[in-house]
């Protein structure tokens, strides 16, 4: 086992910070005398490297030093990424090597297929011993079923969402409140200018961590999908706030998931593998109806995307190096199965969470002012820096 490969793989959306570990894992694999391989396009090229082209390029790179010597400066993943489900896989994501052949042995119920066979058979080929699964709750819900059928997996939480269960942090988090913050500090000359209501479009599709924390550092109101709010003490509050500002204008941040007394969340488009849709866009909903409701001219930014790209800022990088360093210790321990992350404000690893527990949330009776739409500031004495104990 201690000579065999150590296989690595991102998955999900990307987020600033992924590259840290990536590097952090090849450097210390060396040191441990274990050779990497790089798994490309998340589970997908497990299901798609082909038999007969094991070593195929488009989905397998093997990782040494010098060809992961400066990713970590840059943003997104060098592995690439993919929301391929294994266990789940529509009839038109057969891999092409599949097409022709009997794969009514991999047949589930609802018309789909489970793959995982091929998944294990392709680790085999590879020569991975332990794999290591970057990724939020989609990804690291297969990242358990390879566990569950006795394969040895170490999984590393990312998401700007900050809602991975079992951890106070996740990659990426830190990253999207700090772009936030500047696009929301930039935006405010021109919502000045203008004297506009801003609203800020923010991702968290079933928790609101990051706008609460970007409301929390821009002293704006904001909304997440943990609390429907009323539209119209929202439009009391911001007009409100216009008023008091010499500037005459004011602001709101909007999780995606977010919603208000009767609105439900609209969505669009086909279902993705882990039957997800897509969000129709909350900000300029709202931005709508204020409009509508006060006469006041509005200005809604979508920030999502943004949030998202570009190199980490400085705690991301150090998070992903320490949970690379410790994903290392797991695998030098014998320890699989299990998920780096931080519990009372100090690493450590617990259980992959459950996808069936569903996102982890605010705590709004803790952490958020129903009634006037912001964060709460107070009652922070022996609680976490940054961070929102679980």
């Amino acid at each position: 086992m201690s000579e065999k490969k150590i296989g690595i793989l991102t998955g999900g959306g990307d987020v600033p910070g992924l590259n840290s570990v990536i590097k952090s894992v090849v450097y210390r694999s060396s040191e441990m005398g274990r050779s990497v391989v790089g798994i490309r396009r998340g589970w997908e090229g497990l299901t798609h490297v082909a038999p007969d082209l094991i070593d195929d390029p488009r989905y397998v790179r093997p990782l040494n030093r010098e060809n992961t010597r400066a990713i970590d400066r840059s943003g997104g993943t060098v592995l690439h990424t993919s929301r391929t489900n294994p266990w789940k896989t529509k009839p038109n994501k057969i891999p092409p090597h599949l097409v022709g052949t009997d794969i009514s042995k991999f047949a589930k119920d609802d018309d789909l297929y489970d793959l995982t066979p091929i998944v294990l058979e392709n680790l085999d080929r590879l020569g991975i011993g332990t794999l290591i699964a970057i990724g939020g709750d989609d990804t690291l819900s297969y990242a358990a079923r390879l566990h569950s059928e006795g394969f040895p997996v170490v999984a590393i939480p990312k998401t700007m969402d900050n809602d991975v269960r079992n951890t106070e942090y996740c990659i990426g988090f830190s990253t999207a409140i700090t772009r936030a913050k500047e696009a929301i500090t930039r935006q405010r000359t021109t919502c000045g200018s203008h004297e506009r209501i801003g609203v800020f479009r923010i991702f968290g599709r079933d928790a609101g961590f990051t706008a609460l924390y970007t409301s929390y550092v821009t002293s704006t109101r904001c909304l997440i999908p943990e609390h429907v709010f009323d539209i119209d003490r929202l439009c009391e509050l911001l007009m409100e706030d216009k008023h008091n500002n010499p500037s005459n204008y004011s602001l709101v941040v909007i999780s995606e998931g977010a919603t208000w007394a009767g609105r439900g969340v609209a969505e669009y488009g086909d279902a993705d593998a882990y039957g997800h849709k897509k969000k129709v866009d909350v900000g300029e909903a709202l931005a709508m109806e204020i409009k509508k409701r006060t006469g006041e001219d509005t200005m809604a930014s979508d920030l999502t995307y943004d949030l998202r790209s570009g190199d980490p800022d400085a705690i991301d990088h150090l998070v992903a190096i320490t949970f690379a360093n410790i994903a290392l210790d797991m695998i030098n321990e014998g320890v699989s199965g299990k998920m780096v992350g931080i519990q009372q404000g100090r690493y450590g690893y617990a259980e992959i969470p459950d996808p069936a527990a569903g996102a982890r949330t605010v705590n709004i009776d803790k952490f958020y002012n129903t009634d006037r739409y912001r964060p709460r500031y107070d009652n922070k004495m022996g609680t976490p820096m940054l961070l929102e104990a679980i």
